[in-house]
């Protein structure tokens, strides 16, 4: 009886049934768009500065469909210029393409257009990780001079104690941890150094 119970646990608790359309919307398409190289720059240091993927940064502009109306609204129907532009292929939800393919066939505004200037919005975004990025590198300075006091100490420790001290063996696993931390650390602000050049329009 406990047995049945158990196998229908899954009766008993009240839940919204999740949407059809809704787990549709979330499937991954790939749409290609003409932008600036700044813009597609900006999309590549904000999911790395963030650590989200690009698919992410596509969802959080193109689903709030108030702020994309506004923006087509500003645009007016007007073009960019097409000159040194880049086609590029993003991956997104087909919710936010559709929701971009809706708002620019209803204000006759350029896909390519829409995009452009909804990624300038998160420019302020940008600015305060550039910023964050200049101290990453300074305490990275820091880290690097700790972590070669750390290895200093632990060879001091197998010398007065001997590698098989039990002090020694768990100061080296510290190390050990602290050594893959410092270079994911290091990989993390060298991915960053994009933003050091980064030059929007």
């Amino acid at each position: 009886m406990e047995k049945d119970k158990k196998n229908q646990w899954y009766m008993n608790i009240s839940l919204p049934n999740p949407s059809t359309t809704d787990l549709i919307g979330r499937q991954s398409v790939r749409a290609t768009f003409r932008l600036s190289e700044a813009c597609i720059d900006a999309i590549s240091i904000l999911a790395a500065q963030l650590g989200i993927k690009q698919k992410s940064v596509f969802d959080h502009l193109m689903e709030d469909a108030q702020v994309l109306k506004e923006v087509a609204r500003e645009l007016g129907g007007s073009e960019i210029d097409r000159h040194n532009r880049i086609q590029k292929t993003f991956v997104i939800s087909r919710r936010s393409l559709s929701f971009l393919d809706t708002i620019s066939r209803k204000h006759n505004a350029s896909r390519d257009a829409l995009v452009e200037y909804s990624v300038r919005r998160l420019l302020p975004i940008i600015a305060k990780e550039r910023k964050k990025h200049e101290k990453r590198k300074e305490l990275l300075e820091e880290i690097s001079n700790h972590f070669e006091e750390g290895q200093r100490l632990l060879s001091k420790a197998g010398k007065m104690l001997g590698i098989d001290d039990p002090i020694v063996i768990k100061l080296h696993t510290a190390m050990a941890v602290y050594k893959n931390a410092y270079h994911e650390i290091a990989n993390f602000i060298e991915k960053g150094k994009i933003i050091e050049e980064f030059q929007p329009e």
